[in-house]
Formats: structure tokens, C-alpha cells, sequence
């Protein structure tokens, strides 16, 4: 199968693109580097090395004797060269991973807002479009979040389903038997431009019967895949920052260097975790079952567990050590919430989950621990707040961090 990776350079996108070349499938990524670009404003790398785009293409070859294509091009404002790779590489299948992927860096400032929104839309939309003009029947699968249906369930039992909803409509001849979108209620620009692609999706789908697959995934940890762990020149983004660090990496960064687990507000919120071993194997699922022309998109919930923030400090704690500190939250969200959410499809697949009991201290030990020297100090606290004027808390010193009791100065309004 010929398959386009776009945003292949980056954190979910790189070891997909490994698993899919692994498989025997030709694999072209196209990614206009913007990752890389935010490094250097945030001024902050990821905590494991990132080698240059051709070094790790190189890499990949001498390890597997494989080949990746690569193609520096930005879907969201180089539309017509979008129409021309379609045109010359006649793709099987897209795997779309090309936007700004960060809640916080989402709400950073006004023009992380509007960039989040004019990459991520545009580049969807004009995706949708090309494929179109170009008439090309190649399956894509978007990688979507969680965060579309949002994080203020409270006392919850039933599952949130995989993407769509059945209501009833009461008429005066009877209720109306309806099954829509999920209703979503997001929480940051960033995963508003999520909610927008899947009414994208729906109309493309009916209008133009073009094949979607959306995958609603949750918070991804872990960093090694068995394709990046053959070469440290292919190993995988490990990003610990305030903004693009997400929470579980997090705490085993900060429990590496003796740092106090930050747990924003109470920490009562729940959240949905998957190892990103299984996010590429879900993309190899959702690749090979797509839906037919004319079928709605199909929507998969790729999760396989779910934990309490708080847990999961206390969980790393008592692995590492470490501290727990309670923070003032940077977000506007719920102080708890309850998640219950179904991935039934997946599982019907064939995916076997990787526990987090599994490879959490592997995961500590071989790249926390390994890389901790890397770690910028200065980049540990989160700085981004979802409205002006809102509390983040202090850098921690040395003393501090190594203290009998830390710091406990949480406004308790969540995570």
C-alpha cells in the first residue's frame, strides 16, 4: 500500500511512519518541520535527541534496509502543491497527523490561538478538497482526541460511545429515532479544531463519499516503539515542557531530576491514557478496515485505560520517590470529573493493549532517567493559562525540591 504520513516528523507521526514502512508498505511524510520550528521559539527540545529529518531517514534505511519518502511541504498554505503530490504519488491511504497538536500551546497568546486555527483547519479542509479535485479514493484516517467530547462528566456510568450519539426527537406522532455526532463541549482552541474536523469529515463524507476514519485518542505516554528503539537516531520525541509535555511523560521527568510531581488544582480529573505502541498499531487497524464510499466517517474511541491525575502522581511516587506537589491550574475546567469511555472496536480488531504497569519503570529508567541531564529547569513549571491574569506557580529551587514537605499552593480548580 502507498501511504502518505502528513506531520510524519512528529511525535505520534514518526513511529507510525516506522511501524507502516516495518509492515511493507511504501511510505511517503510529508510535514513542513513546524514542530521543530516551536522548539526554537519555546526555546526548549525534547528531552530524548531529535537527529535532522534526513539523518533519521538515513538511519531507518541502514537499520532496515527500508526506505522512507520525505517531502518539506505545508498543507495549510501550499495548497497546490498538495494537488501535486496527490497527483504524482497516487496514495492508497492518508494518515493525517499535520496540526498543531498542543492544548496549551493552543492558549499560549492570541497568535498561537490563530496559528492552531489556520494550520489545523486549513490544513484539513484543504486535504478534503484536493482529494476531490484530484479524485483520488484514498482512505484517510485522522488522529482527533478525546478532548472533543470533553472533561465535565460528573458521576458518569455510561460509556460515552465511539463517536456518535442515539437520541429521540418527540414529534406529535412520536419520538424520532436519531444517531448524531457526539455533542462536544471543548476546552481549549486547540481541541475546538478538532470538533470542526469532524463536521468537515460528515459533510465530505456524504457530499463527496470520501473514505474518514477519525480516532478520538487519549493522552499518549511512552516514547519507544520497537522500529525506534533499533538506532538512538530514530528515537522519538520525549517532550517534558510546560505546554507540549503531556501529563504522565511529565511526572517521570520531574521525578528523574527531584522535582516535585506538579498536580494542577486537586488533581480529581480523569483523563484517558494510551502507550503510543498501541496508537501505531491503531493506525495500522484503522488503515486496513476503512469505511466504504458513502459510509459516515468511522469514529474510534483509541484509549486503553483511564486514570485520576492524582493517581497517577502518586502512582510514579511511589515508584521514583518523588514528591507531589499541588499547583495552581493553569486551565479553566472542571475541579473533578468522572470518564467512562467506550473502545470496544479496537479491542474487536485485535489490539492488546500495553498496560501502564508494564512499561512504566522501563520507561523511567531508559529515558527519564538516561536523558535527565537534558532537561531545562526553567521549562518544568506550566506558564500557558487559559485567560489572562490567572495564578501559575513559582520555579521550584533545589531546596525546595528536596525539601521534607512541598509546596501545596493549589487553587484547586482543577488540572
Amino acid at each position: 500500500m502507498k501511504i502518505l504520513v502528513l506531520g510524519g516528523d512528529g511525535f505520534c507521526g514518526w513511529p507510525t511512519s516506522l511501524h507502516l514502512s516495518d509492515l511493507g508498505h511504501q511510505v511517503t511524510i510529508v510535514d513542513n518541520l513546524s514542530r521543530r520550528a516551536i522548539d526554537l521559539e519555546l526555546e526548549v527540545e525534547s528531552l530524548t535527541p531529535i537527529r535532522p529529518m534526513g539523518e533519521r531517514l538515513r538511519a531507518w534505511k541502514e537499520v532496515s534496509g527500508k526506505e522512507i519518502g520525505f517531502v518539506k511541504a505545508d498543507i495549510a498554505t501550499e495548497y497546490d502543491r498538495l494537488v501535486g503530490i496527490l497527483q504524482d504519488l497516487q496514495p492508497d491511504a492518508v494518515v493525517h497527523f499535520a496540526e498543531q497538536r498542543s492544548a496549551p500551546y493552543s492558549m499560549r497568546n492570541p497568535g498561537a490561538k490563530r496559528y492552531t486555527v489556520d494550520n489545523n483547519v486549513r490544513g484539513t479542509h484543504n486535504l478534503l478538497t484536493a482529494l476531490v479535485a484530484v479524485g483520488l479514493d484514498a482512505a484517510v484516517v485522522h488522529l482527533g482526541t478525546m478532548g472533543v467530547y470533553g472533561y465535565d462528566w460528573h458521576g458518569q456510568s455510561s460509556p460515552i460511545p465511539e463517536g456518535y450519539l442515539t437520541v429521540k426527537i418527540p414529534t406529535p406522532e412520536g419520538d424520532i429515532e436519531r444517531e448524531i455526532l457526539h455533542p462536544t463541549k471543548t476546552g481549549s482552541v486547540y481541541h475546538t479544531t478538532k470538533a470542526l474536523d469532524q463536521l468537515l469529515f460528515a459533510f465530505y463524507a456524504a457530499n463527496d463519499q470520501l473514505r474518514i476514519t477519525d480516532l478520538h485518542q487519549g493522552i499518549v505516554w511512552g516514547t519507544q516503539t520497537p522500529q525506534t528503539v533499533q538506532d538512538e537516531r530514530l528515537i522519538n520525541r520525549f517532550d517534558y515542557d510546560g505546554d507540549y509535555g503531556t501529563v504522565l511523560n511529565r511526572f517521570l521527568m520531574q521525578a528523574a531530576i527531584g522535582h516535585p510531581l506538579t498536580v494542577h488544582g486537586t488533581g480529581g480529573q480523569t483523563r484517558a491514557f494510551i502507550h503510543i505502541t498501541d496508537t501505531v498499531r491503531c493506525i495500522e487497524l484503522a488503515l486496513d478496515n476503512p469505511p466504504d464510499p458513502g459510509e459516515r466517517p468511522s469514529v474510534f474511541n483509541q484509549v486503553t485505560e483511564c486514570h485520576r491525575v492524582e493517581d497517577l502522581a502518586e502512582l510514579v511516587a511511589g515508584l521514583t520517590g518523588a514528591k507531589i506537589a499541588h499547583l495552581p491550574n493553569p486551565r479553566r475546567e472542571a475541579v473533578e470529573n468522572s470518564l467512562v469511555v467506550s473502545s470496544d472496536r479496537f479491542l474487536a480488531l485485535g489490539l492488546e493493549p500495553t498496560p501502564m504497569s508494564d512499561r512504566l519503570l522501563e520507561e523511567s529508567t531508559e529515558i527519564a532517567q538516561h536523558y535527565r541531564h537534558r532537561v531545562d529547569h526553567s521549562k518544568v513549571i506550566a506558564r500557558s493559562v487559559w485567560r489572562s491574569g490567572m495564578e501559575t506557580a513559582p520555579d521550584f529551587s533545589l531546596d525546595e525540591a528536596n525539601s521534607s514537605a512541598a509546596p501545596n499552593t493549589g487553587n484547586q480548580q482543577g488540572s
